[in-house]
């Protein structure tokens, strides 16, 4: 019998891995889902257990020490031989896995999930979301659909949707604002956003007042959420007014839950349907391509018109 491997728990070299990766125990907390603290918590028990240090903590994040470069290299290589592996005993059990995020999941795929079951019958169809940008090295989906310039190196990618952005509300507060309403006048309501991010992944309520020559505006009475589930949300139950991206918002358009408060802006970001390059794509995964380009294409042909700025 095999000797019994002397390995610390898999979960802290998971951890350690990420925190390696991206240099930051807050950004590779937010990856796994776990806090700062936790993170921390198992990087001491590794070098507790190495009785070395792995990181030199720094002020704005962390730098691997020689045993932890050392260590990283094995680690990283060893998860992605076994991320292979079960990637290839998935492919045997005829799944087809789509990486995006919560928003364009919940709000546009999520209604379509019969239609395409249907499409592939048969094989199980795995949706995973993450709120970061999406990322070609650690990917190990069939298919991705990221918000982006459609530049991520390594990839195939075809644009489903513009960004097309513009503020909405509850028809309540619209119906308040009055017919001949300024666009300043959306300052006296809190605005729903997103935290920043640098860079800037999406258009914010700055940007947004940018776009409409409008500069200086302080505005107290912001409501931001970590979620853009959470913006929604408060926008519907009346809390503020919020920045809706199509195809995101449509629905609530469509049934009158929300309606278009404010011009929009269009730019050249938007949600894109990624591919490996170097993988060959099965005939399965090329009939889901081809769907959810058709999709897109029926949605912009069906969309009510918005007022573009």
């Amino acid at each position: 019998m095999a000797d019994k491997l002397q390995l610390p728990p898999l979960q802290a070299l998971v951890v350690f891995e990420a925190a390696a990766r991206l240099g930051n125990f807050t950004a590779a907390g937010n990856e796994l889902g776990l806090s700062q603290p936790a993170v921390s918590q198992r990087i001491q028990m590794l070098e507790n257990r190495l009785d070395a240090p792995l990181f030199e903590r720094r002020h704005r994040g962390v730098q691997l020490t020689e045993s932890g470069h050392s260590l990283y290299l094995i680690v990283r290589s060893s998860l992605s031989d076994i991320s292979e592996q079960l990637e290839r005993t998935r492919r045997k059990r005829n799944v087809l896995r789509i990486d995006t995020d919560m928003g364009f999941a919940s709000y546009w795929l999520l209604p379509r999930m019969e239609r395409l079951q249907a499409l592939i019958p048969g094989v199980e169809v795995q949706v995973t979301t993450s709120p970061n940008d999406y990322n070609f090295r650690d990917s190990n989906a069939d298919l991705a659909i990221y918000f982006g310039q459609g530049n991520w190196p390594g990839t195939q990618t075809q644009r489903l949707f513009p960004e097309i952005v513009f503020p909405v509300c509850t028809p309540e507060i619209k119906q308040k604002m009055g017919e001949n309403m300024q666009t300043e006048a959306l300052l006296r309501y809190p605005l729903l956003k997103l935290p920043e991010t640098r860079p800037q992944r999406w258009i914010s309520w700055e940007d947004w007042f940018r776009y409409h020559q409008i500069f200086g505006q302080s505005h107290s009475a912001s409501r931001t959420f970590n979620a853009y589930s959470l913006v929604i949300q408060a926008a519907l139950e009346g809390q503020g007014i919020a920045l809706g991206w199509q195809p995101l918002i449509a629905p609530f358009i469509t049934h009158q839950q929300l309606a278009q408060c404010g011009p929009a802006v269009r730019t050249e970001r938007g949600y894109y349907l990624i591919s490996a390059s170097h993988k060959p794509i099965s005939a399965q995964q090329e009939k889901v391509k081809s769907w959810l380009l058709d999709e897109a294409w029926g949605f912009h042909e069906n969309t009510t018109s918005i007022a573009v700025f």
